[in-house]
């Protein structure tokens, strides 16, 4: 499925910086109005959603114990998890004990060139958190959770909006696509090849909304 970012349209919507505030399937049906086909699939950025659920921490709401300040060395620098508040943040929501045996598992693992246990074993957030400088600003001074039931999210977005289905999607620069949650008869890894090139922009472009037009004719 590796070529298929190129046989799909894909429509960027821009938005103001959606919060706390916004309902995402009343900032889908507002400024995607008129883009929107009943043939289409409205991908969402993990981010963006978890945002409008209030899953946003200031730093100064986290207090890293010491087990967050050692562990965090652990990890590389650019990684979302690599501060002492983006761990203090995974710890809370997984628990310590989980965390220091994924880690542990994780190392042995390495050992012998298997690569990416700690994050399949340190639960959903450890892939999902998006720590400081992580997302689009005012909240690149925040923490960012992963979104909850996405799937129901995807599934209020495509009903809200009458079309084929909805998608929230964890997208970046680095050829990394991952899909949440998808509504029914969305395919979720076809969605992911199809936003390879991450067509969401949650910095300076402000589209956290696209559209894959004709998704179901496809």
């Amino acid at each position: 499925m590796s070529d298929l970012n190129k046989q799909y349209t894909i429509v960027p919507v821009a938005t103001p910086i959606l919060t706390h505030h916004d309902d995402i399937c009343q900032a889908v049906l507002t400024y995607g109005a008129g883009l929107i086909g009943p043939n289409d699939v409205v991908c969402v950025a993990e981010s963006v959603v978890a945002i409008t659920q209030g899953r946003a921490l200031r730093c100064e709401e986290l207090h890293p114990g010491l087990p967050a300040k050692i562990l965090c060395y652990l990890f590389p620098s650019k990684g979302s998890i690599a501060s002492p508040y983006s761990m203090q943040a995974l710890i809370a929501a997984e628990g310590l004990a989980r965390v220091l045996f994924a880690i542990l598992c994780g190392f042995a693992a390495k050992c012998v060139g298997v690569s990416g246990v700690f994050y399949r074993l340190a639960g959903k957030q450890a892939r999902l958190i998006d720590d400081v400088t992580g997302t689009m600003p005012p909240y690149d001074k925040h923490i960012v959770y992963g979104p909850e039931e996405p799937e129901a999210v995807a599934s209020a977005i495509a009903a809200a909006c009458g079309c084929f289905g909805g998608a929230v999607a964890d997208v970046n620069d680095l050829k990394r696509s991952a899909v949440l949650g998808v509504s029914k008869g969305v395919d979720a890894d076809k969605v992911a090849a199809i936003l390879i090139d991450n067509p969401f922009g949650n910095a300076s472009q402000k589209t956290p909304i696209c559209i894959i037009k004709d998704y179901a004719a496809g």
